[in-house]
């Protein structure tokens, strides 16, 4: 067998391919339409239905992260909005997103830049500091980098810092202050060469973040230190709140303690175990912030925990791989909306270890569960998800994931520790194991 493509090869492949025809059908159809709807299967799309046993009091109008990857943002602050518009009856509220990726951006570029100090002494083309420099200040992030901004800056309503075009486009301004941050980094590395000390190098640090927050200014407007807040609840009745700031806001309006939250995963790869706690090296955004701690378990059990919640009245922020099996526009997460194997004529067998694995699946993106449907056993068949892509699309905006693909691209969700056992608790709590950064389960962060 030869080790390159011969011609004689090739007209073989082209004689067996043209004799199908199933596979001359498919061709037919996928040069003119999107694959996506040609390979969709009936009976599933017959079975779309937007109803559910159980679903969160208090929902709103979903919101819009537009061109930009703050989802486990939207995804947190969607969370705290339930509960505040229970609070006050509101029948429309937002948090500012723009306000919360300001915050998230500066830190983030001072984590960077501490970092890069503490791999001084790395070798510059070596896997960690590539790593390092490859996306430093990317709109990923995960729960608990959610909580170390929320403690550390407090919330804002949407009215105090609008959404400008660069929070909502955050391509362009990423791309600058990546770039800005990639010189300091060599400006650091230098110094250090030349003998420079820790102090000195992060005096000159200092300097670096004056110019970060001035381009974050720039593109996404000053935030305030303090305002009011005034609302018109769902009773017509108004209501003003004055001298605020945004840690005050978040303390006495929202009042979740965040400290009673925890974040397992179901990861079944065969360098990971059941029932152990894991982090992730070189991922957060707060300098001395909370470490990011994930408890593994068996799919099975993060959906009891997730639906315990739910019918609780609690939401639940989840992260999970979107674009697999998907249908954008119908909102709809189902392993059998696309029958893919009868339209390419070839099966794709791998599990959700091989696909972890071999690099085919990871988190992109973060959401809420604000629903379930429960059969007669009490055992999930959907589940409803408040996406945060706009309302033009699926049911209003909020999205169906079936139970089967839970189990195949769902891998983490957060709940009230109250929904986990002692046991698992204890374990919630041990010093984590260290993976490494470019770790599939750090990747709703990238």
């Amino acid at each position: 067998m030869s080790s390159k493509i011969l011609l004689k090869t090739i007209t073989e492949f082209r004689k067996s391919t043209d004799a199908n025809p199933q596979v001359r059908l498919a061709r037919n159809a996928a040069v003119r339409g999107d694959v996506m709807d040609l390979a969709m299967d009936w009976e599933a799309f017959r079975r779309i239905d937007h109803t559910f046993s159980d679903i969160v009091t208090g929902q709103m109008k979903v919101t819009n992260q537009k061109s930009s990857g703050r989802c486990w943002g939207f995804a947190g602050l969607n969370l705290f909005r339930i509960y505040l518009g229970r609070k006050y009856n509101l029948k429309k509220f937002e948090f500012s997103q723009n306000y919360f990726i300001f915050c998230d951006k500066l830190e983030k570029s001072n984590y960077f830049l501490e970092n890069i100090i503490k791999t001084a002494d790395e070798p510059l083309d070596g896997r960690l500091v590539m790593h390092l420099l490859t996306d430093p200040i990317q709109d990923g992030g995960q729960w608990h980098m959610f909580v170390n901004l929320i403690e550390k800056y407090g919330v804002l309503p949407q009215t105090e810092m609008p959404e400008s075009f660069q929070s909502s486009q955050s391509m362009r301004m990423n791309r600058m202050i990546t770039r800005k941050l990639r010189g300091f980094a060599k400006d650091l590395r230098v110094a250090y060469e030349k003998g420079a000390d820790t102090k000195k190098l992060r005096v000159m640090k200092e300097d670096m973040l004056r110019t970060i927050y001035q381009m974050l200014t720039i593109c996404l407007g000053s935030p305030p230190e303090k305002f009011e807040w005034q609302i018109r609840d769902k009773d017509k009745k108004f209501h003003r709140f004055e001298k605020l700031n945004p840690k005050q806001f978040y303390k006495e309006h929202v009042g979740l303690d965040l400290n009673d939250y925890v974040c397992l995963i179901n990861c079944p790869m065969s360098d990971k175990s059941y029932n152990e706690i894991y982090t992730v090296d070189y991922l957060g955004n707060v300098v001395e912030g909370s470490i990011i701690r994930y408890l593994n378990l068996p799919s099975k059990r993060l959906k009891e925990v997730a639906a315990a919640s739910i019918k609780d009245d609690h939401p639940v922020w989840f992260g999970c791989d979107v674009g697999k099996y998907f249908h954008r526009n119908l909102g709809v997460m189902d392993m059998d909306i696309f029958d893919f194997e009868l339209f390419y004529s070839t099966d794709f067998p791998m599990t959700k270890t091989d696909r972890l694995e071999f690099g085919d699946s990871q988190m992109t993106h973060a959401m809420l569960f604000t629903g379930v449907d429960l059969d007669g056993r009490g055992h999930p068949r959907k589940w409803q998800v408040e996406n945060s892509w706009g309302e033009k699309r699926s049911d209003k905006g909020y999205d169906i994931m079936t139970d089967s693909w839970f189990d195949e691209y769902n891998y983490e969700v957060v709940v009230y520790k109250d929904y986990i056992t002692k046991d698992e608790f204890s374990l919630y709590q041990k010093d984590p194991v260290v993976l490494p950064p470019w770790d599939p389960m750090g990747a709703l962060a990238k």
